[in-house]
């Protein structure tokens, strides 16, 4: 077995993001809607063990939804 393929990898798409007080998200219930601040136009990130490795585009065909990945983050120098 090659080593490589025995490494977990945790992917992440972040679709957009929200700010709200704790005593609001805990009256929230099953099936409450929170909205983000993003629309279906705009980039979304993705992560690897939660550290940005691209940012991508949502597209949708039927039932299916997927990330077409679009750029790819740099890692800075050094790190």
């Amino acid at each position: 077995m090659n080593p490589i393929e025995d490494i977990d990898l945790d992917i992440s798409v972040v679709l957009g993001r929200a700010r709200m007080p704790v005593h609001l998200l805990l009256k929230m219930g099953r099936g409450a809607v929170i909205t983000l601040d993003a629309t279906e136009k705009d980039e979304v990130e993705i992560l690897a063990n939660d550290h940005p490795v691209a940012r991508g585009i949502v597209v949708v065909n039927g039932a299916d939804i997927s990330v077409e990945v679009s750029s790819l983050v740099r890692r800075p120098a050094g790190a």
